[in-house]
């Protein structure tokens, strides 16, 4: 495999897992915040408007890395993805400083940037 099929596959993953969890952020809001690690009463009117807007958010952000992957531009889809790091590095240290989960600020949160710089490396470098 070529470092570009690797790229796009691990792009075509974390679109997926994004839409996904897009998707259960509005399907079961209660269950994607506790998985997210900052656990929320979609019963308040306020945070279940917040959760739906989270969810809403990461359904487009994974149709983004759809959309630049069936254009066919590996390093656009490259800086794209290494400049949305900056979500998943985020998530972590909010989960961090709310006292959440470590195993889920760094092993999801933490895991899900690493595996955006290597995705992003392999599609700059190709």
């Amino acid at each position: 495999m070529t470092a570009t099929v690797i790229g796009y596959t691990l792009a075509g993953l974390i679109a997926v897992a994004i839409v996904f969890i897009g998707a259960r952020f509005l399907i079961a809001p209660k269950v994607a915040a506790a998985g997210y690690g900052v656990p929320a009463d979609p019963g308040e009117p306020s945070v279940a408007a917040y959760l739906r807007v989270k969810g809403v958010r990461d359904i487009a952000s994974g149709l983004f890395v759809v959309i630049l992957m069936v254009a066919g531009t590996p390093h656009l889809l490259g800086w794209i993805i290494l400049a949305a790091c900056i979500i998943p590095v985020a998530d972590a240290a909010i989960v961090a400083a709310d006292g959440g989960p470590r195993s889920i600020s760094l092993g999801v949160h933490g895991l899900t940037a690493v595996v955006m710089l290597v995705a992003s490396a392999l599609l700059l470098l190709a």
